[in-house]
């Protein structure tokens, strides 16, 4: 039977893994191999993908997937009982424990049927050289010399390369030994890049790499490629490789790796603290001198453990650590025979040039597991290379005839049951609940029925807070500005500098900068709902919905952090294996509203939807994620028809987040966020007041002083007259009345020579030039100059509205002055004069097209850098403001006959 088959909580024995081609290479590395046990948690809400258990790990598949891996079912939750599956490895015997100094090691071989069996294989051993990129000095001592005469040409520089699984901690590690504050989160893929920092310790410098999270170093992600190269083309002096402690068996698959690299590894042990608390016991000294490398208990979180982890690699790299030896792990008869023939095939002198680079060993390993970029590299390489290829395939051939299995298989089945061999004499698991608390709260927050209704509560309640909580900080900022302002204007004398303070700096910049709280709040819920490993439980369950559309389930990861920037978000589309998926991620990130985009909503909501605002924003949200997977299903159909990419993504347990590394992750986007508004915004404003501004109007088409002292002397007039012949009480009410209705008149005619001045100012006649293809939407010039600037950043908008309407007259106090005059302009001229400018009809299209239209100029270049082209950053430039343009007119024709 197949493993799609079984229902929830039953198990199986994994006996085959079908298929072909990069899928079955990542699931068997993932642990999917002969004899483990594998069980069934849960399905997804639309049941699909599948929750399974194996190794200690969650994991989901799709059905599709699990359908190719054949299982049986446990006879008496015993492995070994049944014909077909693996057996376990039999304890080591205790004698070797007291010979770990000398050079033995239990390692895997195959017997003829293709189980495994542990046997003892005596192994030679040889110092770990280190292999440098660079051309040496003529002059450096031979190599072969004692290692006490060569210590004087040790650099004091150490380079470190850190290793791992997604997450295992690396860049907690990375963060707490650096002092550096890379993002991290619970779940994979944080890591997109190699991240470097350089500190000080007992007197060596540090140069530290963070390399991207990967399962293995094959080649089925640009990631796990990347890491491979950076360590055979950079040759770090030490490889870091942290592992999970609470996961070891599928963690070490990626250091048998590491080992057949021939490298200098000290082993992380991180996440100790939890294997201590679930009642585990290992004994990673022992499992250190049986595998050549150290291994430190470390935690991260805390930097328990990261001192002594530094410690020892000063020890690894100056030659001090006797426990560092190299060893070979035995493959079994058979395969070791393939692998000394092809070896002896590629290490002639002529091939000097790579095999001192790259150990000959794992070269070979590689070439029997099929990998296309090694057999590039020795094909390009290699002065032999036919002979080569040829003696690959021919051994390849006769593996598979003798032991039915493809080599791939055999190979990683190896490495895993010598794992589970060395595991099962130095670890010894506590007791374990029926239940994990992970699985709990994963039966109520991914439950098939409820578990999308709380997924989109949980996306609601995130809005709501950001609007609600964000408001009294809101009102505090807003009022401070006006304080400042009103400072100003008293204290400063009448000139282009005061006018430029107060019209351009503190319109723009202070338009902008009272929705700082709304930005830290939304930053810090994210990071909450990453953190506590929720993120990745939100790709399990829309994975059905996102397969719908053509995308991989591990696609709405970048979808969900666009909600944050949409920069970052475009460069995790790192993680996703296919090119195409990658493309048509990044092509609908724009449509998920980045915080960029917040102040333009909060400042609209507040102004015209003040009654349900948290409802409003998080509608404006749906209507991106639909447009997001309306454009995916779009451009699937047309430019991106290809096969799919199988759905296989972790799920980590739930951690409780440390409110240390929300804060932090609040604080650092809103340093971002100042910093942009001390810049782009400042220079925005600034450019906007001087278009303005300038040229100075001298003569207008009507004489508005003229106007104002005829208004002011006719109602002086009027008002001398009342105070002679009226009653007292009725003359003060009368006097009111019309000294109001004096200034009423007095502010429409300031406001309609400022107007006319703004039309003729330089803006006035670049957002004329735009009107006409901005009029079928009803959006008028000021509002087509603010979606203008918008396409530097979006926050740009609120800071150029703050500019042209900061220009007229002040009204009431009390009110926010941005919101207040953006609900009280009307027309001055054409048919709509005497109009209101924004109705909630114009304002939610005004939203709509923002939300919608061109990305910033960040997000074209982060396009153009991940994609490798700018034509797929025009064209995403294009197609989003063209579908701007079209859903805007849309709306406001369908909404108008009902509103």
């Amino acid at each position: 039977m197949t493993l799609d088959r079984l229902q929830n909580g039953e198990k199986g024995i994994i006996v085959k893994v079908r298929g072909r081609g990069a899928f079955r290479k990542r699931i068997l590395e993932m642990g999917f191999v002969r004899g483990q046990k594998v069980e069934v948690i849960k399905n997804a809400p639309f049941r699909d993908p599948v929750e399974y258990k194996i190794m200690g790990y969650n994991i989901s598949l799709r059905r599709s997937e699990a359908g190719l891996i054949d299982v049986i079912p446990p006879w008496h939750d015993d492995v070994r009982e049944h014909p077909h599956a693996r057996h376990d490895p039999p304890p080591l015997k205790k004698a070797f424990r007291k010979r770990r100094h000398q050079t033995h090691l239990h390692s895997i071989e195959f017997d003829k049927t293709g189980t495994h069996r542990m046997m003892r294989q005596e192994l030679s051993t040889r110092r770990l050289r280190h292999r440098r990129r660079v051309p040496l000095p003529d002059d450096l001592p031979d190599p072969g010399m004692p290692l006490s005469e060569k210590k004087h040409i040790k650099s004091k520089t150490i380079n470190v390369a850190l290793v791992g699984n997604p997450n295992s901690g690396k860049t907690t590690l990375f963060n707490f030994a650096s002092g550096s504050r890379e993002r991290v989160s619970n779940y994979g893929g944080v890591t997109i890049e190699a991240k470097k920092a350089t500190f000080k310790h007992k007197g060596y410098t540090f140069d530290i790499i963070d390399l991207p999270g990967t399962y293995s170093i094959t080649e089925y992600s640009r990631e796990e490629l990347f890491v491979r190269e950076y360590i055979l083309n950079n040759a770090p002096d030490v490889v870091i490789n942290v592992v999970d402690a609470t996961n070891l068996e599928r963690n070490l698959y990626l250091t048998t790796q590491l080992i057949d690299m021939d490298i200098k590894v000290v082993i992380a042990l991180n996440m100790y603290d939890e294997m201590e608390n679930a009642g585990d016991v290992f004994d990673y000294t022992s499992l250190g001198k049986m595998i050549g490398i150290p291994f430190i208990p470390t935690v991260a979180t805390n930097g328990s453990g990261v001192r002594e982890l530094f410690d020892r690699i000063i020890d690894v790299y100056e030659d001090r650590d006797g426990m560092i030896r190299h060893i070979h792990i035995n493959y079994g008869n058979d395969i070791e025979k393939a692998i000394e023939a092809i070896e002896n095939t590629l290490t002639i002198k002529d091939n000097y040039p790579l095999t001192e680079l790259v150990s000959p060993r794992y070269i070979v390993i590689k070439l029997l597991e099929k990998d296309k970029n090694t057999e590039e590299r020795v094909f390009q390489t290699c002065q032999n290379r036919r002979e080569i290829i040829k003696e690959t395939q021919t051994q390849v051939e006769k593996l598979e005839s003798s032991l039915k299995s493809d080599s791939e298989t055999l190979i990683t089945d190896a490495k895993y049951g010598f794992i589970a061999g060395a595991l099962k004499e130095t670890l010894v698991h506590g007791q374990r609940p029926e239940m994990s608390l992970s699985e709990k709260i994963d039966s109520i927050l991914t439950h098939h029925i409820i578990g999308f209704p709380i997924f989109i509560f949980f996306m609601w309640l995130t809005f709501y807070l950001t609007f609600t909580l964000g408001e009294h900080p809101m009102n505090w900022i807003d009022a401070f500005m006006g304080h400042l302002s009103h400072f100003i204007t008293l204290k400063m004398p009448d000139g282009v500098l005061k006018h430029l303070i107060i019209d351009g700096i503190m319109a723009g910049v202070g338009g902008v900068i009272i929705f700082l709280p709304n930005i830290l709040i939304l930053f810090f819920l994210i990071s909450f709902m990453e953190d506590t490993g929720y993120m990745a439980r939100a790709a399990f369950i829309m994975d059905k919905l996102m397969h719908k559309i053509g995308l991989h389930g591990k696609s709405f990861i970048p979808l969900i952090m666009g909600f944050g920037c949409n920069v970052p978000a475009i460069m995790a589309t790192r993680t996703l294996e296919s090119r195409n998926d990658r493309l048509l991620t990044m092509l609908i990130i724009p449509f998920m509203s980045c915080s960029a985009r917040l102040p333009v909503y909060v400042l609209f909501i507040s102004a015209f939807f003040p009654d349900y605002p948290g409802t409003m924003l998080f509608l404006i949200y749906m209507i991106g994620i639909t447009l997001a997977i309306t454009a995916g299903i779009t451009l699937k159909k047309t430019l991106f028809k290809t096969e799919e990419i199988p759905f296989v993504m972790e799920l980590p347990p739930y951690r409780m987040p440390q409110m240390r590394t929300a804060a932090r992750h609040m604080w650092e986007k809103g340093v971002e966020y100042l910093k942009k508004i001390g810049g782009i915004i400042l220079v925005g404003s600034i450019i906007i007041w001087f278009l303005g501004h300038f040229p100075v109007i001298d003569t207008f088409s009507r004489d508005y002083d003229g106007e104002i002292k005829h208004i002011k002397k006719t109602y002086e007039e009027t008002m001398q007259s009342v105070k002679r012949d009226g009653i007292a009480e009725t003359s003060s009410q009368t006097l009111q009345t019309m000294k109001t209705e004096m200034e009423s008149g007095i502010e429409q005619i300031k406001y309609e020579k400022e107007s006319e001045r703004l039309t003729r100012s330089y803006i006035g006649q670049l957002g004329q030039c735009v009107e006409p293809v901005m009029r079928p939407l009803n959006f008028d010039w000021k509002m087509s100059v603010s979606i203008l600037t918008g396409l530097a950043a979006k926050e740009v908008v609120v800071g150029t509205m703050g500019v042209l309407y900061h220009a007229e007259p002040e009204v009431g106090k009390g009110e926010k002055s941005l919101i207040h005059k953006l609900q009280t302009q009307v027309h001055t001229s054409g048919p709509l004069k005497g109009e209101k400018v924004f109705t909630p009809l114009i304002a939610f299209s005004f939203i709509l097209f923002i939300l919608i239209y061109f990305p910033c100029v960040g997000v074209m270049a982060a396009i153009k850098r991940e994609s490798g082209s700018w034509k797929w950053a025009a064209f995403t430039a294009l197609y989003t403001t063209v579908t701007a343009w079209i859903i805007t007119f849309i709306f406001q024709r369908i909404a108008g006959l009902f509103f």
